[in-house]
């Protein structure tokens, strides 16, 4: 027989091998929201900053628009589609004033652990110390996926410049765009162009973190193109606001980044490839201080409450539970052993890793 044949045989099961499909049709939207307080989630506009001058431009407008008197209302005006959606349909986690916690289990409390942490499914203080473009030398959940199930399967997109340390876009060989990158996923599509142009255009108030238009924007180029099964969407503003000490625009990117998951919820929801087979994980990296008020800016292990954060998950397999309210303890290292159980990915059962959450029970 020809050896060509058996070459040509070799090729497509090692290919086979690389690229082969999930054992149940399951796609998920994992994204992350960079250092948003439970206490806003979950109460919405703070009483002590809402009308603090130092902190605020327009004291007055921005009362009327975010404050009410009851928590409920308050959040159901910061994130709508979270509190009138979402909670009929998912589990939100973290809500302190009703004994339910999630915590970090790094001891940084910054950035680059949270992400390590919640990407590989352990922390890492020694090798992941800083927020320093240094490749990270763990897997994270995003490169086994790719390793099992193929690199065109899954992709990243991040507002801050990091990322492309974070997911070791070089070692994993995964498409990332992060910071200021155009989009290189060639041939560009008119829009993807559009939007290369617009981002050397527009600026950023920060050198290191883009608009997260332009990163939802970009995920959602690649989403019509490529249809990937397992999608990380990172969006920063919220921390860079907060950093700056500007209120009014860290509530108004926690609204408009709420609309920007409503946007990716509907467009699954349009979309026959992710229909029905779709689960949302949201959380964040961090948390944020509360006491001194003027803590609220910072993070880190020097500022009490930054290791206190939330975790929200709805679509596919997702029982109901709404908002969780019990003396029960997450920890954010339980997001990547969650996406692996949910692609029937091999478990890391070694110490430090999270156990996945159970979705169902």
């Amino acid at each position: 027989m020809n050896p060509l044949y058996f070459l040509l045989i070799a090729l497509f099961l090692t290919l086979q091998g690389f690229s082969q499909a999930p054992k149940v049709d399951q796609k998920v939207f994992f994204i992350t929201l960079d250092g948003l307080r439970w206490q806003e989630l979950f109460s919405g506009a703070d009483s002590l900053l809402v009308k603090n001058e130092k902190y605020v431009e327009h004291p007055e407008k921005l009362y009327k628009r975010y404050w009410a008197p009851s928590p409920e209302e308050r959040r159901r005006r910061l994130m709508p589609f979270v509190w009138n959606q979402v909670v009929k349909m998912g589990q939100i986690y973290g809500n302190r004033t009703l004994d339910n916690k999630v915590n970090l289990t790094n001891g940084m409390w910054f950035s680059y652990p949270g992400y390590n942490e919640i990407l590989t499914g352990r922390a890492d203080d020694q090798n992941i110390n800083s927020n320093k473009k240094t490749p990270n030398p763990n897997e994270t959940v995003l490169e086994q996926f790719a390793k099992v199930y193929g690199k065109n399967r899954v992709a990243a997109f991040g507002s801050w410049d990091v990322f492309d340390a974070i997911v070791n876009q070089e070692r994993s060989g995964i498409y990332t765009n992060c910071g200021f990158e155009p989009s290189t996923d060639f041939p560009l599509t008119p829009q993807e162009e559009l939007l290369n142009e617009l981002q050397r255009q527009i600026p950023s108030p920060w050198g290191s973190v883009r608009l997260d238009g332009f990163t939802h924007q970009f995920a959602k180029a690649y989403l019509d193109k490529h249809q990937p099964d397992l999608i990380y969407i990172a969006y920063g503003e919220t921390d860079d606001f907060a950093h700056n000490g500007d209120y009014e625009s860290y509530l108004k990117s926690a609204k408009n980044t709420d609309g920007l998951i409503e946007d990716l919820w509907n467009y699954t929801q349009k979309s026959d490839h992710y229909r029905g087979k779709t689960t949302f994980i949201i959380s964040t990296d961090h948390g944020r201080g509360t006491d001194p008020i003027d803590s609220w800016r910072s993070h880190g292990r020097k500022i009490n409450g930054s290791d206190q954060t939330w975790i929200i998950i709805f679509g596919k397999g997702v029982k109901n539970l709404g908002e969780v309210a019990n003396e029960g303890q997450l920890y954010t290292h339980q997001l990547a052993p969650t996406v692996q159980i949910l692609f029937d990915l091999p478990q890391k059962l070694e110490k430090g890793y999270g156990l996945p959450m159970l979705l169902n029970d």
